[in-house]
Protein backbone atom coordinates (compact mmCIF):
# COMPACT_ATOMS: atom_id res chain seq x y z
CA UNK A 1 0.00 0.00 0.00
CA UNK A 2 1.22 3.47 -0.92
CA UNK A 3 0.48 6.39 1.01
CA UNK A 4 -2.38 9.24 -0.51
CA UNK A 5 -1.33 12.44 -0.51
CA UNK A 6 -3.42 15.50 -0.82
CA UNK A 7 -1.95 19.02 -1.32
CA UNK A 8 -4.52 21.75 -0.56
CA UNK A 9 -4.74 25.65 -0.71
CA UNK A 10 -3.35 25.27 -4.62
CA UNK A 11 -3.38 28.72 -6.78
CA UNK A 12 -1.26 28.90 -9.00
CA UNK A 13 -0.74 26.65 -11.99
CA UNK A 14 2.97 25.56 -11.16
CA UNK A 15 1.88 24.18 -7.93
CA UNK A 16 -0.70 22.38 -9.75
CA UNK A 17 1.32 21.08 -12.18
CA UNK A 18 3.82 20.01 -9.67
CA UNK A 19 0.59 17.95 -7.94
CA UNK A 20 -0.49 16.30 -10.99
CA UNK A 21 3.63 15.51 -11.68
CA UNK A 22 4.05 13.87 -8.24
CA UNK A 23 1.01 12.09 -8.46
CA UNK A 24 -1.21 13.39 -5.56
CA UNK A 25 -4.20 11.64 -4.78
CA UNK A 26 -6.23 14.72 -4.51
CA UNK A 27 -5.69 18.31 -4.99
CA UNK A 28 -7.57 21.05 -2.61
CA UNK A 29 -8.69 24.70 -3.47
CA UNK A 30 -9.58 26.92 -0.15
CA UNK A 31 -13.21 28.61 -0.89
CA UNK A 32 -13.20 30.69 2.24
CA UNK A 33 -12.10 34.49 1.63
CA UNK A 34 -10.38 34.74 5.39
CA UNK A 35 -7.85 32.36 4.21
CA UNK A 36 -4.45 33.55 2.27
CA UNK A 37 -4.96 30.71 0.15
CA UNK A 38 -8.57 31.45 -1.05
CA UNK A 39 -9.11 31.30 -4.65
CA UNK A 40 -12.44 32.22 -7.03
CA UNK A 41 -14.53 30.06 -8.51
CA UNK A 42 -12.84 31.68 -12.28
CA UNK A 43 -8.82 30.76 -10.82
CA UNK A 44 -10.16 27.04 -10.36
CA UNK A 45 -11.77 26.58 -12.90
CA UNK A 46 -8.97 27.46 -14.65
CA UNK A 47 -6.52 25.77 -12.81
CA UNK A 48 -8.47 22.55 -12.77
CA UNK A 49 -8.74 21.91 -16.39
CA UNK A 50 -5.52 20.12 -17.20
CA UNK A 51 -5.94 17.90 -14.13
CA UNK A 52 -6.52 14.37 -15.24
CA UNK A 53 -9.88 12.82 -14.10
CA UNK A 54 -8.09 9.97 -11.36
CA UNK A 55 -7.11 13.07 -9.09
CA UNK A 56 -9.58 14.35 -7.15
CA UNK A 57 -10.49 17.69 -6.99
CA UNK A 58 -11.26 19.26 -3.42
CA UNK A 59 -13.30 22.76 -2.76
CA UNK A 60 -12.20 23.60 1.08
CA UNK A 61 -15.71 25.37 2.54
CA UNK A 62 -15.99 26.81 6.49
CA UNK A 63 -19.32 26.64 6.99
CA UNK A 64 -20.48 27.44 3.68
CA UNK A 65 -24.39 28.64 2.74
CA UNK A 66 -26.39 27.01 -0.30
CA UNK A 67 -25.73 30.68 -2.97
CA UNK A 68 -21.74 29.67 -2.52
CA UNK A 69 -22.23 26.10 -2.50
CA UNK A 70 -24.40 26.45 -5.88
CA UNK A 71 -22.36 29.01 -7.40
CA UNK A 72 -19.19 26.79 -7.19
CA UNK A 73 -21.13 23.59 -8.22
CA UNK A 74 -22.26 25.09 -10.97
CA UNK A 75 -18.75 26.02 -12.67
CA UNK A 76 -16.75 22.90 -10.98
CA UNK A 77 -16.59 19.17 -11.08
CA UNK A 78 -15.78 18.74 -7.65
CA UNK A 79 -15.43 15.04 -6.11
CA UNK A 80 -15.25 15.85 -2.42
CA UNK A 81 -16.30 19.40 -0.09
CA UNK A 82 -14.15 19.48 2.66
CA UNK A 83 -16.01 21.03 5.75
CA UNK A 84 -13.53 22.69 8.16
CA UNK A 85 -15.86 24.29 9.94
CA UNK A 86 -19.22 23.35 12.41
CA UNK A 87 -21.30 22.27 10.42
CA UNK A 88 -23.60 19.34 11.91
CA UNK A 89 -23.79 16.13 11.20
CA UNK A 90 -27.21 17.43 9.54
CA UNK A 91 -26.00 19.90 7.96
CA UNK A 92 -23.02 17.51 6.37
CA UNK A 93 -26.16 15.28 4.60
CA UNK A 94 -27.86 18.79 3.20
CA UNK A 95 -24.51 19.47 1.40
CA UNK A 96 -23.50 16.05 0.47
CA UNK A 97 -27.56 16.01 -0.80
CA UNK A 98 -27.24 19.28 -2.70
CA UNK A 99 -23.94 18.96 -4.45
CA UNK A 100 -23.31 15.25 -4.84
CA UNK A 101 -20.03 15.18 -3.71
CA UNK A 102 -18.40 12.80 -1.43
CA UNK A 103 -17.73 14.99 2.50
CA UNK A 104 -14.70 14.85 3.98
CA UNK A 105 -15.14 16.18 7.36
CA UNK A 106 -12.03 18.11 9.23
CA UNK A 107 -11.74 17.18 13.42
CA UNK A 108 -9.78 19.35 15.40
CA UNK A 109 -7.58 17.83 17.76
CA UNK A 110 -5.58 18.55 20.85
CA UNK A 111 -6.25 16.31 23.24
CA UNK A 112 -6.77 12.58 23.36
CA UNK A 113 -10.78 11.72 23.13
CA UNK A 114 -10.93 14.61 20.87
CA UNK A 115 -11.24 12.05 17.90
CA UNK A 116 -14.45 11.01 19.40
CA UNK A 117 -16.31 13.98 17.51
CA UNK A 118 -15.34 11.96 14.18
CA UNK A 119 -18.39 9.02 15.06
CA UNK A 120 -21.37 11.20 14.44
CA UNK A 121 -20.46 11.39 11.01
CA UNK A 122 -19.89 7.96 10.24
CA UNK A 123 -23.26 8.14 8.02
CA UNK A 124 -22.49 10.75 6.01
CA UNK A 125 -18.85 11.66 5.68
CA UNK A 126 -17.01 9.49 3.33
CA UNK A 127 -13.35 10.20 4.69
CA UNK A 128 -12.32 12.49 8.05
CA UNK A 129 -9.62 14.81 8.35
CA UNK A 130 -7.73 15.39 11.32
CA UNK A 131 -6.30 18.50 12.28
CA UNK A 132 -4.78 20.57 14.65
CA UNK A 133 -6.99 22.63 17.04
CA UNK A 134 -5.47 26.10 17.59
CA UNK A 135 -5.42 27.52 20.82
CA UNK A 136 -7.71 30.00 21.72
CA UNK A 137 -4.35 32.38 22.27
CA UNK A 138 -3.49 32.42 18.34
CA UNK A 139 -3.70 35.96 17.08
CA UNK A 140 -5.27 35.25 13.40
CA UNK A 141 -5.40 31.47 13.91
CA UNK A 142 -7.57 30.11 10.80
CA UNK A 143 -9.94 27.25 10.75
CA UNK A 144 -6.99 24.93 9.33
CA UNK A 145 -3.72 25.90 7.48
CA UNK A 146 -1.59 26.76 10.66
CA UNK A 147 1.26 24.96 10.15
CA UNK A 148 0.22 23.47 13.77
CA UNK A 149 0.79 20.13 14.74
CA UNK A 150 -0.80 17.99 17.10
CA UNK A 151 0.43 14.90 19.33
CA UNK A 152 0.34 12.25 16.90
CA UNK A 153 -0.13 9.12 19.31
CA UNK A 154 -3.76 10.26 19.67
CA UNK A 155 -4.52 8.57 16.40
CA UNK A 156 -2.21 5.82 17.19
CA UNK A 157 -4.22 5.00 20.49
CA UNK A 158 -7.50 5.06 19.00
CA UNK A 159 -8.26 1.72 17.74
CA UNK A 160 -10.80 2.87 15.16
CA UNK A 161 -10.02 7.00 15.12
CA UNK A 162 -12.18 8.13 12.42
CA UNK A 163 -15.50 5.56 13.12
CA UNK A 164 -14.33 2.71 10.37
CA UNK A 165 -13.96 5.50 7.97
CA UNK A 166 -10.40 6.05 5.57
CA UNK A 167 -8.91 9.44 7.05
CA UNK A 168 -5.91 11.93 6.35
CA UNK A 169 -3.53 13.17 8.86
CA UNK A 170 -3.18 17.31 8.43
CA UNK A 171 -1.84 19.64 10.52
CA UNK A 172 2.15 21.41 9.99
CA UNK A 173 3.06 18.66 7.63
CA UNK A 174 6.55 19.26 5.86
CA UNK A 175 9.26 17.05 4.60
CA UNK A 176 10.91 17.24 7.68
CA UNK A 177 8.29 15.05 9.79
CA UNK A 178 6.05 13.31 7.19
CA UNK A 179 7.89 9.63 7.70
CA UNK A 180 7.84 10.55 11.91
CA UNK A 181 4.24 11.29 11.57
CA UNK A 182 2.84 8.84 9.80
CA UNK A 183 4.65 6.05 11.70
CA UNK A 184 3.55 7.29 14.85
CA UNK A 185 0.41 7.91 13.89
CA UNK A 186 -0.56 5.12 11.29
CA UNK A 187 -1.90 7.03 8.74
CA UNK A 188 -2.16 5.73 5.11
CA UNK A 189 -3.43 9.50 3.87
CA UNK A 190 -2.03 12.76 4.69
CA UNK A 191 -2.78 16.42 3.57
CA UNK A 192 -0.56 19.25 3.49
CA UNK A 193 -0.90 23.09 2.68
CA UNK A 194 1.46 25.62 4.68
CA UNK A 195 4.21 23.05 4.81
CA UNK A 196 5.02 22.89 1.17
CA UNK A 197 5.01 27.01 1.12
CA UNK A 198 7.43 29.76 0.32
CA UNK A 199 5.02 31.83 2.10
CA UNK A 200 1.55 32.03 3.26
CA UNK A 201 -1.27 31.37 0.29
CA UNK A 202 2.05 30.84 -2.11
CA UNK A 203 2.93 27.26 -3.18
CA UNK A 204 6.62 26.26 -3.71
CA UNK A 205 6.46 23.78 -6.83
CA UNK A 206 9.80 22.34 -5.53
CA UNK A 207 8.38 21.51 -1.88
CA UNK A 208 5.54 20.14 -3.23
CA UNK A 209 7.34 17.73 -5.71
CA UNK A 210 9.89 16.61 -2.65
CA UNK A 211 6.77 15.98 -0.64
CA UNK A 212 4.81 13.82 -3.24
CA UNK A 213 8.49 12.18 -3.83
CA UNK A 214 9.26 11.56 -0.22
CA UNK A 215 5.67 10.57 0.77
CA UNK A 216 5.73 7.84 -2.55
CA UNK A 217 8.74 6.17 -1.20
CA UNK A 218 7.63 5.22 2.27
CA UNK A 219 6.71 1.64 2.91
CA UNK A 220 4.01 1.68 5.00
CA UNK A 221 3.92 -0.33 8.14
CA UNK A 222 7.82 -0.41 8.15
CA UNK A 223 9.30 3.17 8.30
Amino acid sequence: MSLSMKICGLSDAAAVAAAVAGRARFIGFVFYPPSPRCVSVEQVAELAAPVPAEIARVGVFVDPDDALLDKVMAALDLDFIQLHGSESVDRAAEIKHRTGAGIIKAIKLAAPGDSDAARPYHAVADWILFDAKAPKSLAGALPGGNALAFDWRMLADAPQPAAGLPWLLSGGLDIDNLAKAVRISGAVAVDVSSGVEAAPGEKDPELVRQFLALGAGLKLGNI
